[in-house]
Formats: structure tokens, sequence, C-alpha cells
């Protein structure tokens, strides 16, 4: 597409997008990464909330988008009800965002364990803490929790069986850019198997 150029130039969406993640890492105040992830339930019902992207990993058709979470988490039964997911990422300071959507699979294995030993030691006690997404009776009941996991996990605790990683291979991605008089500029990329990736302007 010969107006493809600038920042929104490349075959490659995923170098793309971590192009657009590192310039947003200089002008970002806080979490750059955030991400507004959307999910729906079994009966179709949606839902979003922020969760932080913690990698853009691979190339081509075979690129991922990774976040973690607690797997009994809402969003992470909704994931293993539907296996799909999408999300923005939207950057205030650029005027740019990035939307995605598609099937989402886990990441459980050492690349989860070997993230997991990189949080600090209260992070990883309270994954084991924490019931994500379930009643609590208080903010002394999960510090409590955190507490008692400390005396049980000790200073090296695990990845907890119930928490890991989310891959999101997508079937979608648009990079979207402010423009003057709201004539942004819109780019949508559309994985097709048997060609690659096909890209298509949008109107605004």
């Amino acid at each position: 597409m010969g107006d493809r150029t600038g920042i929104f130039a490349g075959d490659d969406p995923f170098a793309i997008a971590r192009n657009w993640l590192a310039e947003a890492a200089k002008s970002e105040p806080n979490d750059p990464n955030a991400i507004a992830l959307a999910t729906a339930d079994a009966e179709g019902l949606p839902d979003v909330r922020m969760v932080l992207l913690k990698e853009i990993e691979g190339a081509g058709q075979d690129g991922a988008f990774v976040f973690y979470t607690n797997y009994e988490s809402a969003k992470g039964e909704q994931i293993k009800a539907t296996g799909k997911a999408a999300f923005v990422m939207h950057w205030k300071s650029l005027r740019r965002q990035i939307r995605v959507r598609g099937h989402v699979t886990r990441e459980d294995g050492p690349k989860a364990d070997e993230y997991f030993a990189s949080r600090s030691l209260q992070s990883r006690l309270g994954a084991w803490a924490s019931a994500q997404s379930r009643p609590l009776d208080g903010r002394a009941q999960l510090v409590s929790a955190a507490a008692k996991q400390g005396l049980i996990q000790g200073a090296n605790p695990k990845r907890p069986p119930f928490w890991g990683g989310f891959r999101i291979l997508p079937e979608q991605i648009e990079f979207w850019s402010d423009g003057a008089f709201r004539l942004h500029d819109r780019f949508v990329w559309t994985k097709e198997p048997a060609s690659g990736w096909k890209v298509q302007r949008l109107s605004p």
C-alpha cells in the first residue's frame, strides 16, 4: 500500500507494535504497556479490564502478545470458556492506539516459570495469596493471607499452578494514529493463513 509510510511502514505487524511500544516508553508517564483486555463469558456477556502486556514475541504469522494472570480469575475463566480475547493499547502522549483480536493459548511452561521468578518476592507471595476476582471480607484478610504464604512458601516461592501466561495469537491487528480534523490514519492487518497478512487502510 503506497501511502503506508512513516510510523506505519514495514512488513511485520509485530515489529511495528514493538517500535510503537518502545517509543511510548519514552513519553508515557505510567505503564506504557497497559492494555484494556476484553473477554466474554460463556453467555457472551462482555467484560474489560486493564492488564500489563509483558511481551510482544515472534514475527510474521507466528507472533503473539503475552500477559500473565491468575487462571482462576474472571478473565481466566472467560478465556477458558471461549478461547478468544481482544485488547486495545492506547497512548495519549503519542495519540496512537493498537487494537488486537485473536485466539488465546496458555503459556504455563518454563517461560512462565522464568517470568514468575523475575518478579519481586512480595509480588510472588501476593500471587499465592490472592484468590483473584473472588469475594474478600476486607484488606486485613488479604494481608494476612500474604503473610501466611510467606511462611509456607519461603524466600523463593515457585509459580502457583493456578497462575501463568496467556498468549494472544492475533487474527487482526489495527494501527491507529490521530489525524488533523479527525481524518485519522487506520491500517488493519488481517491474517490469511494461505498468503500471510493482508493490510487495508480503513476510513476513520
